[in-house]
């Protein structure tokens, strides 16, 4: 395998660790834990792990040598880090015994089941160490739901004598390890099953995981593209550029690039839902802004749509629902008639409210919504280009306005979609920090007999070697939640809390930043230098910890 310069000198980096994590470890226990909702629910579907104590490492004098073999499956989208959570653990399980040994299942929980393995030996984790992806073993994502997929991954895991498996994912797949614990409890098969927390999005948060890996990584990446977009805009100042960004079930990619790089622009899903705001409302206020900068001599900007926009508003939510049922039952004789005759029969049998929403729409948007169905018959709301619908609206609103004499400028559009860009990044010396932490912890809570826990770091934005880890019981975090139509157990998605302090300095600095040109450019991800260059929390952990962020 080829490497280039940066991933040869990258390979060297010995990441940080918590003091508790550096040698002796012994465990030290809390107080019973419940769910954080649905409490008897939760305890009746989970007997077996429900209601154990959260836990702490610290240091200890001495630890025994500890024989094991273990699994580790990669699942759902990548984030910038998983390689170095899996040199955690084999690093960590190596030190407790030589012999110990680590097999990694490949292309996601899929690899369990259709018993696809390898094993992580020296000459093949030394490739991987502090690189971005997840190519070492591949993810996917099959979800570990039901009982002949538990039995069929057991097989393979009695054949390696695995006596653990790590499952690294998001919300959903940690939900899933904690079926799969409860199972193997159950039935007292002797497999533990231990979580840790992935995610770009950053929704997998709560009181005791203060974030999920790949998040710090992401933002910054996107950021820095975000910033080198600004930088073009106010030097070419003749483009407004819409730039969508991935997180589809929180908007809290979108609120930390925006409070890195400063644009003029950032709408935020969860504010727009709690307003009530209907697509017209939006594009009006974004059309606002626009002209102001028109009448300034500012025919440029930059403007920030988390992915997830579409699906907050609750006018199209309300209309998306209504067109579901309708395209359902009325679907055979819809779909005979012409492109045309198909727009007046929508309308026709929408009820008001929504047929005022539907005809606000551009053409092709509403076209989509009434014709690209997925085989369930549902509207494929992610193939909507919420950017460009978005910027053509606004359009529209200030061509109207221009007709009026109310605008009088110029409105030339850029589009892009950054996503996958910051999926794969080579992790930040914050995420190859703590996925190793987090990898070294996973293998504490097997040592110590845990099962159904979920690795957790603490006390992130100090320095790493006062990092506090340690482990919560993954019931801890659920509750019951409808999915699909049915209600399942779910870890709670973590949505951008409109009372939270990212958000409320987002509102304070907003105002200034729609009227003036206040660009932040912060450039690529640093990993050598000045601490507060290279070892930087995101803007988004240093505000919800309470701690000082650059001012600028």
């Amino acid at each position: 395998m080829e490497t280039s310069a940066l991933q040869k000198e990258r390979a060297g980096y010995q990441p940080k660790l918590p003091k508790a994590l550096k040698g002796a470890v012994k465990i030290k226990e809390g107080e019973p834990t419940q769910s954080v909702d649905n409490h008897e629910e939760i305890k009746k579907l989970f007997p077996n792990t429900y209601g154990m104590p959260l836990v702490e490492f610290v240091p200890a004098e001495k630890q025994e040598s500890f024989r094991i073999n273990v699994g580790v499956i990669l699942s759902g989208g990548q984030a910038p880090g998983g390689h170095n959570v899996i040199s955690g653990l084999y690093d960590e399980l190596k030190k407790l015994n030589p012999e110990n040994r680590l097999f990694g299942f490949l292309m996601g929980p899929g690899g369990l089941v259709d018993h696809n393995y390898i094993e992580i030996t020296d000459v093949l984790m030394n490739k991987y160490r502090n690189t971005g992806g997840f190519d070492l073993i591949g993810s996917g994502r099959t979800k570990l739901e039901k009982e002949e997929q538990f039995e069929k991954g057991l097989e393979i895991i009695r054949e390696l004598d695995i006596k653990a498996l790590v499952i690294v994912g998001g919300d959903d797949s940690n939900t899933n390890a904690c079926v799969l614990a409860e199972y193997y409890a159950a039935k007292k098969y002797g497999v533990q099953v231990i979580g840790c927390p992935k995610t770009i999005d950053g929704d997998l948060k709560n009181d005791q995981i203060e974030t999920s890996f790949g998040f710090d990584t992401a933002t910054k990446t996107y950021s820095e593209l975000i910033g080198n977009i600004a930088r073009d805009c106010n030097s070419a100042r003749k483009y407004w550029h819409f730039i969508k960004l991935m997180g589809r079930s929180a908007s809290h990619i979108a609120l930390e690039c925006a409070l890195q790089t400063q644009p003029n622009i950032c709408l935020i899903s969860e504010e727009i839902e709690a307003k009530d705001l209907s697509l017209n409302d939006i594009v009006e206020d974004i059309a606002t802004v626009v002209a102001r900068r028109a009448h300034d001599g500012r025919n440029y900007g930059v403007v920030l749509i988390p992915e997830g926009l579409i699906e907050f508003i609750p006018s199209i939510g309300r209309l998306i629902e209504e067109l579901n049922d309708l395209l359902a039952e009325h679907g055979n004789d819809y779909k005979d008639l012409d492109i045309d005759a198909q727009r007046a029969y929508i309308i026709e049998h929408l009820s008001e409210g929504n047929k005022a929403t539907f005809e606000t729409l551009p053409e092709g948007v509403a076209r989509q919504l009434s014709l690209d169905r997925d085989p369930h018959g549902n509207v494929q709301v992610s193939l909507i280009e919420t950017e460009r619908l978005i910027s053509d609206m606004v359009a529209m609103k200030l061509n109207k306005w221009a007709k009026q004499g109310k605008y009088n400028g110029s409105f030339a559009t850029l589009h892009h979609f950054l996503g996958y860009e910051g999926r794969c990044a080579a992790p930040s010396n914050f995420d190859a920090d703590y996925c190793y932490s987090l990898g070294t912890s996973a293998v504490q809570l097997i040592a110590n007999g845990k099962t159904g826990y979920m690795a957790i770091i603490k006390n992130t934005t100090e320095k790493a070697e006062d990092w506090i880890a340690g482990g919560v019981p993954i019931t801890m975090m659920m509750n019951i939640e409808r999915r699909n139509g049915e209600l399942k157990p779910v870890i709670r998605k973590a949505l951008v809390e409109l009372d939270g302090a990212p958000f409320k300095e987002f509102v304070k600095l907003r105002s200034k930043w729609a009227k003036e040109t206040s660009y932040i450019y912060p450039g690529p991800v640093q990993y050598w230098g000045p601490s507060d260059v290279c070892d930087q929390t995101t803007r988004t952990l240093a505000l919800e910890q309470g701690k000082e962020v650059f001012v600028f």
